[in-house]
Formats: C-alpha cells, structure tokens, sequence
C-alpha cells in the first residue's frame, strides 16, 4: 500500500466522488439536491445538469436553504444540502441544529472546501473545526473520506441513514489510494497498514501523508500500522481499542484543528477501555493562512515527512 500511496498518479477530489455518486444514484433514488450558488465548486453540476427537476438553486442563503432542505425531507423525501464546510458549519449552524438535527431530518450535508487544502481562499474560508460542531450535535453521522471513491461510498451510504449527516469533503484532487472494490461500513475504521510499534490513526486525505509518514519510520526501523477513520461519529471504538492495546503508542493525524476533532475523538474512545499515550498532530489552535496546498502543508507540518519526524521527537522525548 506505501508504493501504491508514493507512486499513484491517479487523483481525484473528496468532493468530485460527491458530485459523481449524486449523478449515479439520481439514476435510481429519489431525493433532491440543493446548492448555494455553488454547483460548479460542490460539484452538484453533474446532478443539476441531469435531474434538473430534482435540483433547487437557492443562490447565496446557506441558512436558508439549510430550513428549505429540513422542510423537504419532512415529507419523506431525502436531501443532499451542498456549500463549502465554513457555511454548512458555521453560517449554517443554528439551522442545522435546530431544523434538521433536533427533528433529526433526513438531510444530509455536502461540505466541500474544508480544511487547509483550500490553498489560496485563505483562513476566512478555511473550515478547521466542523469536525468538532458536527459531530456535537445528537444523531449526526459525520464522514471524512480519504479520497474520491471512498467520498463516493461515504455519499451513498449517506442515503441510506435514518437522521442527519455531513461529509466532510476537500478542494484539491489527491491520490486514489482505494477501490471501489474495497469494503465499506459506516462506523468501522480500515486498516490501511498493519504494523506492532506504534499506530498513526487519520482522516481525510491525510491517510495518504500517514502513509507516506510510515515509509519514513519503517527506514528508521519503526513498525506503524495506519489507521483510515472515514466515520468520525459513530467512531469505531473497537479498532481503536484493539490497536491501542497492541502498539501502546497512537498518533492522531487532522487537516483540522486539533481541538475538538478526530484526535478528541480517540481520546474520547480510549479513555476509558485502553488509556495509552496520545500524540495529536493536526492544526495547534490558529487559522489558517493562504497558500498552495503543499506549502500550506509543509508550513503547518502536516506534509508526511513534517508528520514522520514528529512521531520520532515525540518517541525519542
């Protein structure tokens, strides 16, 4: 899986799966897709093109699309509601909470531009803590797929939940580092590598830095297994426990701040079954700033060799 992750040249937006496995299911479901004037950037273009009937263009109102969308799927008919994560978030958040999480609607969150691979739009829209809100909040599924087909499966398997859920989806194409082929259950983690040292438990498109973290430690002789957590909430607490009580060592890897997110997460989850030592690497409490995605990356150590001497300082203190 290491070569596969340093040698692929294959990539694919989280939010391009998004767009394409809305097209593919419009074909054979019934739901509605909504955007905030955003269809080409959410990639919802491909279903507004398709199903134009099913699509609603609420132009720049993510609040109220957000209650337009809690008002549709009243009736019984699901919703994709689509903008970049810092509205969905944060903009958006008091209607989500209270018209689609509190009557726990079947509307299902499409939040693409998260996290620092943004690049250029800056800290303003660089959404560092929506893992943090929307998992919070009672009965949402939160999603964070590591690449364009893991988003596919994460959008279909959306569909198919009873209550409200958001996916967390990215700007920037990266490797594909899975298949459609590969299996998939909402709430269990993948084991991307297996390894006795230590374990480096990640989300998004940060499995792919993980994985390049760990072709670094194993030159120096380090044994990590790499953890790929798709579903933040409900989060898959036995294979965290297992590997916490095999390597003794976690570290948690985040395109999001570190407070509050997927390292809070597994924090939570081992507190009690399998208290070990827990290395957070992630965003330390700052925005962001503009930039590409590799020197946003690079600057904020989130890159796999930033990530790999990390967890040998941390080793070695």
């Amino acid at each position: 899986m290491s070569s596969l992750v340093t040698e692929s040249k294959e990539k694919m937006a989280t939010r391009d799966g998004y767009g394409r496995a809305l097209e593919a299911l419009g074909e054979k479901r019934n739901f509605v897709v909504m955007c905030a004037d955003l269809t080409d950037s959410t990639r919802t273009i491909y279903f507004r093109d398709k199903f134009p009937d099913r699509f609603i263009e609420c132009g720049i109102a993510e609040a109220n699309m957000m209650s337009v969308a809690a008002g549709i799927a009243s009736t019984g008919t699901p919703v994709f509601a689509s903008t970049y994560a810092i509205f969905a978030a944060g903009r958006a958040y008091d209607q989500v909470r209270n018209s689609i999480a509190y009557p726990h609607l079947n509307v299902k969150i499409g939040a693409t531009h998260a996290g620092l691979s943004v690049g250029e739009d800056g800290a303003t829209h660089q959404c560092l803590e929506d893992l943090s809100i929307m998992r919070v909040l009672p009965g949402m599924t939160v999603f964070s797929p590591c690449d364009g087909n893991e988003a596919k499966k994460c959008t279909e398997a959306a569909l198919d939940i009873d209550g409200p859920v958001y996916i967390r989806l990215g700007r920037a194409a990266s490797p594909i580092i899975t298949s459609m082929d590969d299996p998939f259950e909402v709430g269990k983690g993948r084991v991307f590598a297996d390894g006795k040292d230590i374990t480096i438990v990640a989300t998004g498109i940060m499995v792919v830095e993980a994985m390049k973290a760990r072709a670094i430690l194993e030159s120096e002789g380090i044994d990590a297994a790499v953890l790929d957590i798709h579903t933040i909430k409900p989060i898959d607490e036995d294979l965290l426990v297992k590997y916490a009580k095999k390597t003794r060592r976690l570290f948690t890897v985040e395109e999001h701040s570190v407070i509050g997110g997927l390292g809070a997460t597994v924090l939570e989850a081992l507190s009690d079954k399998a208290p070990v030592p827990l290395t957070r690497i992630g965003v330390n409490d700052t925005f962001g700033r503009s930039g590409t995605v590799p020197a946003l990356l690079d600057y904020y150590g989130l890159d796999g060799a930033h990530i790999a001497q990390k967890i040998l300082a941390s080793l070695k203190a």
